[in-house]
């Protein structure tokens, strides 16, 4: 990450922040856990997507398809399209 600018390590701590407060699919954060690392495998490749300019289907999309195919959990899609709305917002205020 030591290539990345000041906002992208921002965006990149953004959504993995969100990732851990508001999708965790499998259900580990009940509120008394501190930030815990179970979803930064998936920070690179949503953080690429954002900074792609990707709308919040796209990456929608792509959580949905890792809870089904990398997690093996069933999806709950429109708490992606939440999350991913999240995301998006976050790269707007944070890289414009």
């Amino acid at each position: 990450m030591s290539k990345l600018s000041t906002e992208q390590k921002a965006l990149y701590s953004a959504i993995a922040k969100i990732l851990w407060e508001k999708w965790d699919p499998i259900g580990v954060n009940d509120g008394d856990n501190e930030w815990d690392d179970e979803y930064d495998n998936y920070v690179p490749h949503i953080f690429r997507l954002a900074l792609e300019g990707n709308d919040a289907i796209r990456i929608a999309s792509s959580l949905t398809s890792t809870v089904e195919q990398i997690i093996g959990l069933g999806s709950d899609k429109e708490s992606d399209l939440k999350v991913a709305k999240l995301i998006v917002q976050a790269k707007q205020e944070i890289i414009g």
